[in-house]
């Protein structure tokens, strides 16, 4: 097709015919923008048609850079750019996070009279609002007279993105119709500000409108929601409709499944996945079943897949040395745990974190080396943070030393004054080692800080929604029927089995 277009190019050259402008429509149809530059840059005053189509072509590209350089070009060319323009320059300068830029092109689109345009209008209330600008977006949004689904879709995504959920939903509920789109941002939201029950609330009312199917950005959305809830069964049913619809097609809903088949316990079919996905893995896939296998313990597979990963030319992060050094852990691998994070600064150039530091005090905590991994966090270069001092304290408690438990409840008790199991796992060490002065003490202090044990609930999956239950819960709205189930349940059991629940229960109260 190019060659074609070459040649009709050589023939109006050669016979002094003028079809530049149709040419480069057809040679921006196929995507051969540098070529279609050249020739618009032959033309002494180009139309604003034709920088409307290159300033479009480069921004399907990504290539925004190019797109302010053209409008610079217009103004200078005395070429004013129309409501089209804007619409894509607007675009650009959100990509390129440039609230300078975005305020001037406001400005001129205001001096040139297109406020009364929508499709303008929504882009410019897009910009702001990933600008993380919200107030002018806020305020461009309510002075707009004619609003379409794609405005308030704009202003939804703004507020989810910078965690204000509430007006999110306010703006939602407020919306005269909705598409995808609208409730693909709500779920978005959701979702990446941790709010995965919500997330999840809201992807099972979209499944039961009308007319409103998720797509692939829903998918990959939604999807963290269920690996953070461990909601297996409608993760299952999104697989389902993923590939009914050709969304595996897309490499963010493989590494986004990837996940969660892989931490909800479904190793082995995230394994078929990954190898589903093939060449077009990204670092992320490889994190993603390196972690998976890792939190399911499976040590000498995670190394074999590092190696694959590093042998196919792919360069680790620090996110893969967490996978690694937990997997070292669970394995009890601390020599190989050692090697890997000392290979981190020497080989790849990466400056351990604190996740690097807790898993290695992990390690060599649960392998009996408390010693050494107290003076691997007294060497750290950051403040230890609970998690670390946790690590440390937990190992204490398995092997019964007194001295450094101490000292890393002592740290504990500093960083979380209010958490009852810190005091709850000293007090164990305490009495494991006949320190029964200790736990008094401790006792004594829970009671005048007024610091008491949480509740205990656990959750389950059933129907494609989360239950949760707390201890001696009865707000559920099925509640007769559980507890009906449950003294059944308890009438059946034999009285031996009866006192083995009620020894694990108390051993584990104490």
């Amino acid at each position: 097709m190019m060659n074609q277009l070459k040649q009709i190019h050589a023939y109006t050259l050669r016979n002094g015919i003028n079809h530049t402008k149709t040419l480069i429509v057809k040679i921006l149809q196929i995507s051969n923008i540098p070529y279609a530059h050249k020739l618009f840059n032959q033309i002494p005053q180009p139309t604003i048609f034709l920088y409307n189509k290159l300033i479009k072509a480069y921004s399907s590209l990504k290539q925004h850079h190019q797109c302010l350089s053209l409008y610079v070009q217009m103004c200078l060319k005395g070429c004013p750019p129309n409501q089209y323009s804007f619409t894509f320059l607007f675009a650009a300068c959100a990509s390129l996070n440039s609230p300078i830029l975005g305020q001037i092109l406001h400005t001129h689109f205001v001096k040139s009279g297109f406020e009364s345009d929508v499709f303008a209008l929504t882009a410019l209330v897009d910009m702001y609002a990933k600008l993380g600008m919200l107030k002018f977006s806020r305020q461009l949004f309510d002075e707009t007279p004619v609003r379409d689904v794609p405005t308030w879709n704009s202003i939804i995504a703004g507020y989810s993105k910078c965690g204000n959920m509430e007006e999110a939903l306010k703006l939602f509920k407020k919306m005269p119709e909705r598409n995808v789109v609208s409730w693909t941002a709500l779920i978005s939201g959701y979702s990446q500000n941790g709010q995965y029950a919500k997330a999840l609330h809201v992807f099972l009312r979209m499944e039961k409108e009308k007319g409103v199917k998720p797509n692939e950005v829903t998918i990959a959305s939604v999807l963290p929601a269920c690996t953070n809830l461990g909601a297996l069964e409608v993760g299952q049913r999104i697989e389902a409709h993923a590939r009914e619809n050709g969304f595996f097609k897309n490499l963010y809903v493989c590494n986004a499944m990837l996940e969660m088949l892989s931490r909800c316990g479904e190793i082995e079919i995230a394994r078929q996945m990954f190898d589903e996905i093939g060449r077009r893995r990204n670092l992320c896939s490889w994190n993603s079943m390196i972690m998976g296998f890792a939190v399911h313990g499976r040590c000498n597979e995670v190394l074999e897949l590092y190696n694959q990963m590093l042998g196919e030319g792919f360069t680790p992060d620090d996110v893969t040395f967490v996978g690694l050094l937990l997997a070292c852990t669970h394995g009890g691998m601390v020599v190989k745990g050692w090697q890997l994070f000392e290979s981190m600064e020497t080989i790849f150039h990466i400056t351990p974190k604190l996740e690097h530091y807790g898993c290695m005090v992990d390690l060599l905590g649960r392998a009996g080396e408390l010693k050494e991994a107290y003076d691997l966090i007294q060497s750290m270069p950051m403040k230890p943070d609970s998690v670390v001092w946790g690590a440390l304290l937990g190992a204490c408690s398995f092997y019964n030393n007194v001295e450094i438990a101490e000292k890393a409840a002592g740290f504990l008790f500093d960083l979380e004054p209010s958490n009852p199991g810190n005091y709850v796992i000293l007090s164990n060490i305490y009495a494991s080692a006949g320190r029964w002065d200790g736990v008094v003490r401790l006792r004594k202090v829970m009671k005048s800080g007024k610091i008491t044990k949480a509740a205990g609930y656990s959750s389950i999956e059933e129907g494609g929604e989360i239950h949760k239950f707390v201890v001696e819960d009865k707000s559920h709205p099925r509640c007769p029927e559980i507890y009906e189930l449950l003294d059944e349940v308890t009438e059946k059991m034999k009285p031996e089995e009866m006192k083995l629940i009620l020894s694990l229960s108390l051993r584990n109260y104490a």
